[in-house]
């Protein structure tokens, strides 16, 4: 009986070690996950959506620590130095759909890329710049004819407007 109690606690041992490994491998904080996106981790969830701004948004992870709802989104590019605007402001809408459907302002959220986790505030400042960014988006979006933003080849080739646009590099 003793070791079948011995093998049973160093199973446990053993599958709380590979849960805390995925956990890490993820970029999740403490607290508990209470929403995913990720089809590994079964169904995926519904959208967080705010029907005045017309914002839709599916984090990877939604994480609660402390009474804190905290963003996560998984990058799986090479890691820059400090993460990409585009990324910081992906995060920040999350920010603002975690307020809008969970009543719950985040302090943060954290973009995840292979080798290094990059926590960012979530600012007045930073919801004032998405805020910015979101009214030139439906500003342009009734325009005719919006030039490109970018002279990234690399961006251009990936790019799914690329069939329809007259302005795409080589």
């Amino acid at each position: 009986m003793l070791y079948v109690a011995l093998a049973l606690l160093l199973f446990a041992l053993v599958l709380f070690w590979l849960a805390s490994r995925q956990r890490r491998e993820a970029g999740l904080p403490g607290g508990r996950v209470i929403y995913t996106d990720t089809r590994a981790w079964g169904a995926v969830e519904k959208p967080l959506y705010d029907h005045l701004l017309e914002l839709t948004g599916k984090p990877d992870y939604l994480v609660e620590q402390n009474g804190k709802i905290i963003p996560v989104e998984v990058k799986s590019g090479r890691t820059p130095e400090a993460p990409y605007d585009s990324h910081i402001f992906q995060l920040a809408a999350y920010c603002l759909l975690v307020e809008k459907t969970f009543g719950k302002r985040p302090p943060y959220g954290i973009i995840h890329y292979p080798s290094r986790d990059f926590a960012v505030d979530y600012t007045p400042q930073l919801e004032s710049s998405l805020l910015d960014v979101l009214a030139d988006m439906r500003r342009d979006e009734h325009r005719a004819n919006v030039e490109r933003s970018h002279e990234e080849e690399h961006r251009c080739a990936r790019c799914g407007f690329r069939g329809a646009c007259d302005q795409k590099l080589a």
